[in-house]
């Protein structure tokens, strides 16, 4: 059996289904399988030509797509939040532990080390402590969030070939974003997310600006932009509960 690094891709919708090719002498008929992290593999006859497994992989994408899904590995549970050192926190994707220390008369957040570090007042014990650490921990956040999503608006409205909206950055639990006329508004907690996620966002509140609904044309608009958007879309909906705090 050939174990050669041949790979096709179709398009199926707005969503790109990338794939390998696993030849055999043996095999008569072609073979689809989809397994973690996400993978799609085809085995097929030596002398079957690309274009008809491309073929097989169109009949086959609402099947695939559903897999994909499936096999897409679990984001682990961060339970209830105590803001106490240990605790996990993400920015940008990535996982940073929290390290609370005693500080000055105001809280103060850093970066640093790979770690996020928290200093609170000292004498702050208990429930005050907690609520010490949340507050500095959401306005960190908020400031980065204002930084990034202002920057990529700007970007992504230069692209569109749009006047460049005002952003405002809001504390909302159920809403990533949000717009009207010359606004957009965003959940600062959306900067915990992957970039590709905060695309996401950032691309479908400006083809809002456009498209008021969820209609044909908004999905295909979104589509022109970010042809993986549905791929985007789930993650979002897998990711997102970790995101709230």
């Amino acid at each position: 059996m050939s174990h050669g690094g041949e790979r096709s891709e179709i398009q199926w919708g707005t969503t790109r289904i990338a794939y390998g090719i696993q030849r055999s002498s043996r095999r008569k008929t072609v073979g689809v399988t989809v397994a973690p992290p996400g993978q799609v593999l085809l085995t097929a006859p030596r002398g079957v030509p690309v274009e008809r497994l491309d073929a097989v992989v169109q009949a086959k994408a609402r099947w695939i797509t559903s897999r994909l899904r499936r096999v897409r590995p679990e984001e682990p549970s961060l339970g209830p939040r105590e803001f106490l050192s240990g605790e996990s926190y993400l920015y940008l994707g990535r996982q940073y532990r929290l390290a609370v220390q005693p500080g000055g008369a105001s809280a103060e957040v850093r970066l640093e080390g790979g770690r996020l570090r928290v200093q609170v007042p000292r004498g702050f014990q208990g429930e005050a402590r907690a609520r010490a650490v949340r507050e500095a921990l959401a306005g960190w956040y908020r400031e980065r969030a204002r930084a990034r999503l202002t920057a990529q608006v700007g970007g992504w409205a230069r692209r569109m070939g749009q006047e460049e909206p005002r952003v405002q950055v809001r504390e909302q639990e159920r809403r990533w974003g949000s717009c009207s006329a010359g606004v957009v508004r965003f959940n600062w907690r959306i900067i915990q997310a992957p970039m590709r996620l905060v695309d996401y966002v950032v691309a479908h509140e400006l083809v809002h600006l456009v498209h008021e609904a969820h209609d044909k044309a908004f999905w295909a608009a979104l589509g022109r932009l970010l042809p993986d958007y549905e791929a985007r879309r789930e993650q979002l909906r897998a990711t997102g509960p970790r995101l709230i705090w």
